[in-house]
């Protein structure tokens, strides 16, 4: 046995007897419990040292560490040394490169969006832009994870590049400085109305409260007199930062959210400890289904104060609130060690966390399993599965076919001969529209097009077939299920008239994003939001407003 394996296990090991003379809390049985890990360390040491082939003891102890925390929560996971880079970005917005995004294209990779003012875009780095060379290593053949791991490192440090330029097609030699990226967890605020103001939060970083606060203060500046907080999609973050938000809303000392765990070393209350920015200004908080943690102690805490109307679907119901834990060697376990309750009392943590349709909606919550609870005013909310809006807006259907087209790259190639071929073409955000003949030329470029897709209504109708043979329903309903059938055309060209605005906002994105970054396609996109334009009529109604949080007895679930 090699030295190395040795070591190995005898850390192992006495890392399993620190554990348990560690632990914060007692297991409630210690006898089974280092039985239990008497036995794990001894098969894993087996199965590395006997198994027929050679086996990696790092894969080994993933696997393990997975097959352990599947049965309890979809949040409780090991975290590699390898996988901590990943972690840490998640968790603080930063990490060192050169500020870009990249995407695959044939045999290489080129950048998909330079962050505004990188290092990638200080150098002139545009979308479109071909990766040749780094450090003296061909880019070609490399995947995006390749390339990905040979931009970034410490900040401070260069690299050099050979880029093909995508305008004009020449070879040019670069060097980068790489420097800490941050990623914004408020990338665009502005005015959508003459009074009101709309911030778009995408997660709960270090500090995103400050840029909060900066995002609310500018737009009072620019007149706001209500507010829309857009935390669609918003998969949460660290809950000190969406208190640090609650704050600027409510009066100071405020009790916006509680944390309960098996260890009473996890509970904590948390209240408001800043003087608010504006307690009566009117907001509107725009949810979805993508809609979780962090972002639900605001939705949901706003709600049960009465200070807020919520507009959008149902939010994801993550109740849970995980922290990590070091086991050595720069590994990590993030674990569930508490619920969190939102002001009324509900803990809005989904009852079946593993029941979600392909969206990642819930299923329907029979009424015996959900409990009712108030908010400051009396109205009523629900816990059970997310936070429910106080207005309901249906969300907009998005067809397979223009997945299909967009996966493929195809708006990636159509835009870029766009662009080349309006290179001088002013672009601005907020007027900007594909013409009839632009999409005229789209049309015209997808002729030649693979896109292998089928409709929803064709995948049912095949189902029903089926059904109806198994059932023997078929001869009564042959006829018409064959008209059915026939008026069905699934090809290219039906396609790109049946879902022409869908194809349409995504080309028109991507142009924007091409000219004026990411900021710009939100710009772009904002004023024509339904959830957006359902949040203006809320708050172009004073009375209905008042109304909406005043006590009706009416249910939110």
């Amino acid at each position: 046995m090699g030295k190395g394996i040795k070591y190995a296990w005898c850390a192992l090991g006495a890392a399993a007897v620190s554990l348990l003379a560690t632990a914060a809390v007692p297991p409630p049985d210690g006898f089974r419990m280092g039985r239990n890990m008497e036995v794990l360390v001894n098969m894993l040491r087996d199965v590395s040292l006997f198994y027929v082939d050679d086996v990696d003891p790092d894969e080994l102890l993933s696997d393990a560490a997975a097959g352990m925390t599947a049965g309890l929560d979809p949040y409780t996971v090991y975290i590699s040394e390898e996988d901590m880079e990943t972690f840490q970005l998640l968790t603080t917005g930063r990490y060192g490169g050169v500020g870009s995004l990249i995407r695959k294209s044939g045999d290489g990779v080129v950048f998909a969006e330079p962050y505004k003012g990188a290092p990638a875009d200080r150098a002139g780095i545009v979308v479109g832009d071909r990766i040749v060379e780094i450090d003296g290593r061909a880019a070609s053949g490399m995947t995006t994870e390749q390339v990905s791991s040979l931009l970034k490192g410490e900040p401070g440090t260069k690299l050099k590049m050979k880029v093909e330029r995508f305008y004009t097609g020449d070879t040019v030699q670069m060097e980068i400085r790489r420097e800490i990226i941050n990623i914004p967890g408020i990338p665009y605020y502005g005015m959508v109305s003459d009074s009101v103001g709309y911030i778009l939060n995408v997660d709960f970083t270090d500090e995103v409260s400050a840029d909060m606060r900066n995002a609310v203060m500018a737009l009072k500046e620019q007149g706001a007199k209500a507010l829309i907080l857009d935390y669609r999609n918003n998969g949460g973050g660290i809950v000190q930062e969406a208190v640090g938000i609650l704050s600027f809303f409510l009066p100071r000392g405020t009790e916006v959210v509680s944390l309960r765990g098996r260890n009473p070393e996890e509970d904590a209350v948390f209240v408001t400890r800043n003087e608010p920015i504006d307690t009566e200004i009117p907001l509107v908080v725009l949810v979805n289904n993508a809609s979780a943690s962090a972002a639900e102690i605001v939705a949901g805490a706003l709600q049960d104060m009465d200070r807020a109307v919520v507009v959008g679907r149902r939010t994801f119901g993550k109740g849970l609130v995980q922290s990590t834990r070091p086991l050595g060697y720069n590994a990590y376990l993030k674990v569930t060690t508490a619920k969190y309750y939102l002001p009324s009392g509900r803990c809005i943590q989904a009852i079946d966390y593993a029941s979600r349709a392909e969206d990642g909606t819930l299923s329907h919550i029979p009424d015996s399993l959900i409990t009712e609870f108030r908010t400051s005013a009396g109205r009523r909310v629900y816990d059970g599965g997310g936070v429910m809006p106080d207005v309901r807006v249906p969300a907009e259907y998005v067809s397979r076919f223009a997945y299909v087209v967009y996966g493929k790259g195809y708006i990636h190639d159509f835009v870029d001969d766009f662009m080349c071929r309006n290179r001088d073409r002013e672009i601005v955000p907020g007027d900007f529209a594909l013409s009839d003949a632009d999409y005229a030329g789209f049309v015209a470029f997808m002729q030649d097009k693979d896109v292998e897709w089928e409709s929803e209504t064709k995948r049912l109708l095949a189902r029903l077939k089926e059904a109806a043979e198994a059932e023997r329903y078929m001869e009564g309903i042959d006829d018409h299920v064959a008209a059915i059938e026939a008026s069905l055309d699934d090809d290219v060209r039906t396609g790109l008239q049946l879902y022409r605005q869908e194809l349409t906002e995504l080309i028109e994105n991507e142009i924007v994003l091409r000219s004026a970054y990411n900021a710009g396609v939100v710009e772009h996109n904002v004023r024509e939001d339904a959830d957006v334009r359902e949040a203006l009529a809320v708050l172009g109604d004073p009375e209905r407003y008042r109304e909406m949080l005043a006590s009706k007895d009416t249910d939110r679930k």
